[in-house]
């Protein structure tokens, strides 16, 4: 299990090959989720004072990214949740978050992100929606991502930006999910 205080005590001699990113199916996963979120946005960001959850988490959809051990889920290294907006078929991502041992792996956040948007794809979604930091506004775009404004959120600069849902395909069964692998380096 991922504990806050755990986030600098990773032995990088192990490094998974493989990473399962589905919708969070088990208690353990979703606690993981929380855990990382709070280390994140909280303790790492300082955005929050003690806790990132809101009303939002009581209807999202919590995805994860776990790294597996001989092809089993092991531990939640990223998480995003989607949900419905206040339009008709708008559906919005947030909070975003990958363990800082495992960013340098690049894939995860933008497994995390085409699940995500393909997932609300599949949910009937016309337009999908995320509130980005502005320093991964440019990993959004090359995902085919506009920006519509820039804004601020809880005091940062962000960007309202908007996925192309053609770059997407519809994800039917989130829980299968996507696999992906580590970038071997020879």
């Amino acid at each position: 299990m991922l504990c806050i205080d755990d986030l600098s005590e990773l032995d990088m001699r192990y490094a998974p090959v493989e990473y399962l990113v589905r919708e969070a199916a088990q208690q353990w996963e979703r606690d993981e989720a929380m855990a990382l979120r709070r280390a994140v946005f909280c303790i790492e960001q300082g955005i929050f004072a003690r806790d990132d959850r809101d009303a939002i988490d009581d209807e999202a959809q919590l995805l994860v990214a776990m790294s597996c051990a001989a092809g089993m889920p092991d531990q939640v290294v990223g998480t995003v949740r989607i949900h419905r907006g206040e339009g008709p078929r708008e559906w919005w991502g947030s909070r975003l978050a990958v363990h800082p041992a495992f960013r340098s792996q690049g894939h995860l956040g933008v497994t995390l992100i085409r699940l995500a948007v393909s997932r609300a794809n599949a949910l009937g979604c016309d337009t999908f929606l995320a509130q980005v930091q502005m320093q991964n506004v440019p990993l959004f775009r090359k995902l085919g991502w506009q920006m519509l404004e820039e804004t601020a959120v809880h005091g940062r600069p962000h960007a309202r930006m908007q996925a192309d849902l053609g770059c997407y395909p519809p994800c039917h069964d989130p829980v299968s999910g996507f696999v992906t692998r580590a970038k071997v380096v020879a």
